[in-house]
């Protein structure tokens, strides 16, 4: 077999159809973000603004976050030296496990590599657990998820996105002696929809399943404290496994679960991705921690970047533009073709300045390519300004097409 012709036709395939990705050299620069320096292909650089961040609050810039990094490397070193079970547990883990678990009122929590190896990790691990499990999850689900279940080897059962009845359906036809699990979201981050969460819990009653819900794109963001929507809907304890993110909002690394201690133990004890990967550095889980515990108390923060996800879609729906409005802080504007697409975010780049990555199938559904914008609190009223008046000038440039205007 000619292999590098078998690469050659699998990435010109991506070429013809506009959905090769391209990665943009950026360096963000402390105490300045959403500002950032692009290193463009020729060498020069460029002064840009970040709209398509996941550091959803700035956390990844506070003082906070950086002292408490600071004061662990020059405590402990660089790496955390091994695996969880093997010298690579150390006091800032356990201390960062006992802050998420805290946040979510949970016995416990299990903290991983990142969330999509969190998801992947404790959802092929279940059916070990619970053997006959079957599994539902909701059609949209992060890749992490469909991943966990596909592996898992037992039984599933997809159901249409939020599609109460259909997950109904399902179940009731299932052995009402089998073990099953719900799996869904909180936020679906391609459209920024929320899932029926109370819904999705009393399915869960009537038929004597077990709840897991991913929550990376809401820790942090939405409740009294920053648990995600299941704290804002007073619904936390229906649920009984909550994956959530270090690396959004949070603004560090990582991702975790939290759930009953023996559930914690159960998949800590089984997970291979767990058991078998070195255990985050010291630094990252103490700025985690640090970020975790003042995210706790510090609702300006996000009352102020709902504000600005509220500004946004406002003024970029009052001229015409073709935005996807669920009420969360995601922006997402559809443009409908890949190759426009990525024409409109490479001229926001190189004209204005503004970096917003191009969304894509297999990501988004065909037809539904988009560029998804997230403003945060230090997205000021200017940034704003400029955004929106590039996008009003390039959706008339490529003469895209515009909502009907209302009087």
């Amino acid at each position: 077999m000619n292999y590098d012709s078998a690469l050659d036709t699998a990435l010109n395939r991506l070429h013809d159809e506009g959905r090769y990705r391209t990665f943009i050299d950026i360096e963000r620069r402390r105490g300045q973000f959403p500002h950032a320096v692009w290193t463009r292909p020729d060498g020069s650089t460029q002064e840009i603004t970040v709209w398509c961040g996941n550091d959803y609050l700035g956390m990844g810039q506070h003082p906070v976050v950086l002292d408490a990094m600071k004061e662990a490397l020059e405590a402990t070193g660089a790496g955390s030296g091994g695996t969880r079970n093997i010298s690579g547990t150390t006091v800032y883990h356990k201390a960062l496990e006992a802050e998420l678990a805290d946040l979510h009122a949970k016995e416990a929590a299990l903290v991983f590599t990142s969330a999509y190896i969190a998801n992947d990790a404790t959802l092929s691990t279940l059916p070990k657990l619970f053997p006959g499990l079957i599994i539902y999850s909701d059609a949209l689900n992060h890749a992490s998820m469909i991943e966990g279940v596909r592996r898992n080897g037992g039984a599933k059962r997809i159901f249409r996105h939020n599609d109460m009845d259909h997950l109904r359906e399902l179940m009731a036809a299932d052995d009402p002696d089998a073990p099953k699990l719900i799996a869904f979201e909180s936020i679906y981050s391609m459209d920024g929809d929320f899932g029926p969460i109370e819904q999705v819990c009393d399915l869960a009653d009537e038929f004597g399943a077990l709840t897991y819900i991913d929550e990376v794109h809401a820790v942090g963001m939405y409740g009294p404290r920053g648990a995600g929507v299941a704290e804002r809907d007073g619904l936390m304890d229906r649920i009984d496994i909550i994956n959530g993110t270090l690396g959004k909002a949070y603004g560090v690394m990582g991702g975790y679960i939290t759930a009953s201690a023996k559930m914690c133990d159960a998949i800590r004890s089984y997970a291979p991705g767990f058991i078998f990967t070195t255990s985050i550095p010291p630094a990252i889980a103490a700025g985690a921690a640090a970020s975790v515990r003042h995210l706790k108390t510090d609702q300006t923060r996000r009352d102020l970047q709902q504000e600005r996800a509220r500004v946004l879609k406002m003024r970029l729906k009052a001229m015409g533009l073709p935005i996807i409005d669920h009420g969360s802080h995601i922006v997402p504007v559809i443009v409908g073709d890949p190759v426009h697409t990525k024409k409109i975010s490479d001229m926001l780049l190189a004209d204005y300045g503004i970096y917003v990555q191009p969304i894509n199938y297999p990501t988004v559904p065909r037809g539904t390519e988009r560029l998804r914008f997230t403003p945060s609190p230090v997205h000021d009223p200017k940034m704003l300004d400029g955004l929106v008046r590039a996008m009003d000038g390039l959706w008339s440039h490529c003469a895209l097409n515009r909502a009907e205007l209302s009087a």
